[in-house]
């Protein structure tokens, strides 16, 4: 009994190690943070879409135009956008387009899910722009609805801004595109939301 005692242990903490191999930091914004409280750079959704693969729903939440313009990761899944551009509605303050919720976006979610023949209880990694304004936000509007594990990647596909000097605001500090991972501005018609 106490060699299968000694055998659980040593399983449940290799688990154990192999999920802490994917947890950045809380978020200290509590805008940020979510009810599942699981989050990872960059590198880790990286990492762990590699080691778990078809286990794994990668999601990049951001509009499709933006991505267009930014960049996409042709590791991601599928897109599904959180906000949408209103090109009817004007943000005059920021000029720019008012950016209204996707009603589809969480039905999106759980088709992709159906689509792969994976369950609620399924990993979701969700990634936006910067890790912020949509990241966790887009985690919101799965919750409650049966979804068991919801990543928010923290630091976004083009990372956060410098905060001063000659580039300051621009995002060069981390995120996808900073890391190293593999990305282009070339899309991936099969992944793009409304193409699918």
């Amino acid at each position: 009994m106490r060699g299968v005692t000694s055998v659980l242990a040593a399983v449940l903490c290799g688990f154990a190690l192999i999920t802490a191999a994917w947890a950045a930091p809380l978020p200290t914004d509590p805008k940020k943070q979510t009810a599942w409280g699981l989050y990872l750079t960059a590198a880790e959704a990286y990492e762990m879409k590699q080691a778990q693969s078809d286990k794994v729903l990668f999601v990049d939440v951001r509009d499709p135009i933006e991505i267009m313009f930014t960049g996409f990761t042709d590791v991601v899944d599928v897109n599904i956008p959180f906000l949408l551009a209103d090109r009817g509605q004007w943000n005059g303050e920021k000029s720019v387009f008012l950016m209204a919720p996707n009603p589809d976006f969480e039905t999106g979610i759980a088709g992709a899910l159906a689509a792969r023949g994976l369950g609620k209880d399924t990993p979701v990694i969700l990634m936006c722009r910067s890790g912020g304004t949509r990241g966790a936000p887009s985690a919101h509007a799965l919750e409650g609805k049966g979804y068991e594990r919801v990543y928010v990647v923290v630091d976004g596909f083009e990372g956060g801004k410098i905060k001063s000097g000659d580039q300051k605001n621009w995002r060069l500090v981390n995120g996808w595109k900073n890391s190293g991972l593999p990305w282009s501005y070339k899309l991936n018609k099969e992944k793009m939301y409304g193409m699918n």
